[in-house]
């Protein structure tokens, strides 16, 4: 059990308060700083703290002993590879439109890459590594996102509620078929508009959202979000992908899980973000960054309807654990009032970070180690159960490897 050294990730549209703040650092920063990375990826590994205050990359540590460190299971699964990587993730603009491929996709898109002769380090490459990118956030302030394609039928009556006249023929293409296929059509044929028609089309529909909010249309939220977003990206064919997507507002605790293939775009709030560890984003538009549309459409989902939000399941009192299928990761939150307690058990490796309170921790051969709000802890395989103590009202959130 060692406390983490972990690294602040300053990508611009990130909050100069948020991170800051939960770390117990002055604010505002300098700079935007967008993601706390808790973990082993190699572009920003955490470091364990040695008793003699030394630091140790948690590369280095898994490398040395992957049977110990991650549990014969895991290590038998992902070799040396810590499966999941751990954030805080801070907002302030909105994220680029993206999706993350399969394992498969992602995978055979390495591999092309490679022969192609496409650098690892260049800003056309998709593919950083050959492995999916799952991923789950979990609200710790209001959190505002688009993710995942709106039930059709919704969509066509929202399209066809924006009095754009050159927009018309696009809405009606989907109210003539409100599916699935109907979407790829529709998504399809917008994100390819050459420019030229963007210029025209984009300010008709920016100045029919403008008039949608004026008279407080049954679309406001969605509306809102196109206009703002069309500020920020004006000529951005993703301003108009975003007309598409589930409008979503997750209060402090629920959460959603993004799939491959799942197009998403996270646009303000602070979550705690636990994912596959991969570096493969597929992005669609809002960014100046690559876009490359025929690879987007290979991975992309189209399947459409509400976005489930979780809760958690209460697994013990003070516990919750966010269920999905990947079996990368698992996200659990513990919540507890000053005095109670909780026994935390997990066959495999874990990361807790404290973002409320105070914590003490003690393991099963009586390690203690004092845990307060904006640190974090490795629990190697060998330390498989943990008791919670809250020393005052306390909220962590524990990452762990998934299980099937």
């Amino acid at each position: 059990m060692e406390l983490l050294h972990n690294a602040v990730r300053p990508y611009a549209w990130g909050s100069r308060t948020a991170i800051a703040e939960l770390l117990g650092r002055p604010v505002p920063t300098p700079h935007p700083e967008a993601e706390l990375w808790m973990g082993a990826h190699p572009g920003d590994p955490s470091h364990v703290v040695c008793p003699d205050g030394g630091r140790r990359s948690l590369l280095d540590v898994l490398a040395g002993d992957p049977d110990g460190q991650l549990g014969a299971a895991c290590a038998q699964r992902w070799g040396s590879r810590l499966p999941f990587l751990l954030k805080i993730l801070a907002a302030e603009e909105a994220l680029s439109l993206q999706a993350h491929p399969s394992a498969e996709q992602a995978a055979s898109g390495f591999a092309a890459e490679d022969r192609a002769g496409v650098p690892i380090d260049s800003p056309i490459r998709n593919y950083k590594d050959p492995s999916a990118k799952p991923e789950l956030i979990c609200a710790l302030t209001e959190f505002h996102a688009l993710a995942g394609f709106r039930d059709p039928h919704r969509t066509a009556t929202l399209l066809t509620s924006l009095e754009a006249p050159d927009f018309a023929p696009y809405a009606r293409l989907l109210a003539a078929q409100p599916d699935a296929d109907g979407l790829r059509a529709l998504f399809t044929t917008l994100i390819t508009l050459p420019q030229t028609a963007l210029d025209v089309l984009l300010p008709q529909v920016l100045d029919a959202c403008v008039l949608h909010v004026k008279e407080h249309g049954e679309f406001d939220a969605e509306c809102r979000t196109v206009l703002e977003l069309g500020e920020a990206y004006p000529g951005d064919a993703g301003v108009l992908a975003a007309l598409l997507l589930n409008r979503l507002v997750l209060r402090p605790g629920e959460a959603i899980y993004l799939p491959a293939g799942n197009l998403h775009a996270y646009l303000h709030g602070t979550g705690v973000e636990i994912l596959a560890n991969s570096d493969n984003v597929l992005r669609c538009g809002l960014t100046p960054k690559h876009v490359d549309v025929p690879e987007l459409m290979r991975v992309l989902d189209f399947r459409c309807g509400d976005m489930e939000v979780l809760t958690g399941e209460e697994s013990a009192p003070g516990l919750w654990t966010y269920r999905t299928p990947c079996p990368e990761f698992e996200l659990s939150r513990v919540e507890l009032e000053s005095g109670l307690e909780v026994r935390v058990d997990h066959g495999g490796p874990q990361i807790m970070i404290c973002t409320e309170g105070r914590a003490t921790l003690t393991t099963v051969r009586g390690d203690r180690l004092v845990l307060g709000r904006g640190e974090s802890v490795w629990l190697a395989a060998h330390e498989p159960a943990v008791l919670v103590h809250a020393d005052e009202r306390t909220r962590l959130f524990r990452a762990t490897a998934g299980t099937d």
